[in-house]
């Protein structure tokens, strides 16, 4: 390896060198329940967002808002969207179906970004760094899965 400082130059990195180590037991734990913790609150996050929208604004509230801020079909897209939030949001609080909730949550927010937040810049209160965090985090849990303390994992495990 050539290198300045202990710095290795562009030629000598290989993507092996970016692979995770096979982690020990414990380490292994740690992360099935900082998955846990992530997918538990962002699920109360959404759980929250879809029960406002539900029980507090109704359909034909959101289907309003939606109407003004020119998202297509808009009330088809404020039962689709509160629909997600809702059971999406107590999917990953419980742990069920945590990958295909994810997913749907994840494209949920990538719509809020598209249509709604973008035209705000990055910063709250109307830019896109909220709905950017909440894509990121489904996402991660899309490719993660539900972590410990999961439904998911009583299906799952080998018999």
């Amino acid at each position: 390896m050539s290198s300045v400082n202990n710095i290795p130059s562009l030629s000598s990195v290989r993507l092996a060198d970016f692979q995770v180590s096979s982690p020990s037991s414990t380490a292994v734990r740690a992360q099935a329940w900082g998955i846990a913790l992530v997918r538990i609150v962002v699920g109360i996050v959404f759980l929250a967002h879809g029960s406002q929208k539900l029980f507090g604004f109704g359909f034909q509230g959101v289907a309003g808002f939606f109407a003004h801020a020119g998202i297509p079909m808009p009330a088809i897209s404020a039962v689709v969207v509160t629909l997600v939030e809702f059971l999406g949001g107590l999917a990953l609080v419980l742990g069920v179906g945590t990958r295909v909730a994810a997913l749907l949550l994840a494209a949920n927010m990538l719509g809020a970004i598209v249509f709604v937040h973008a035209k705000g810049g990055f910063f709250l209160p109307t830019g896109f760094e909220y709905a950017l965090t909440m894509l990121a985090a489904n996402i991660g849990l899309f490719l993660a899965g539900p972590g410990a303390l999961a439904v998911d994992n009583v299906f799952s495990r080998p018999k």
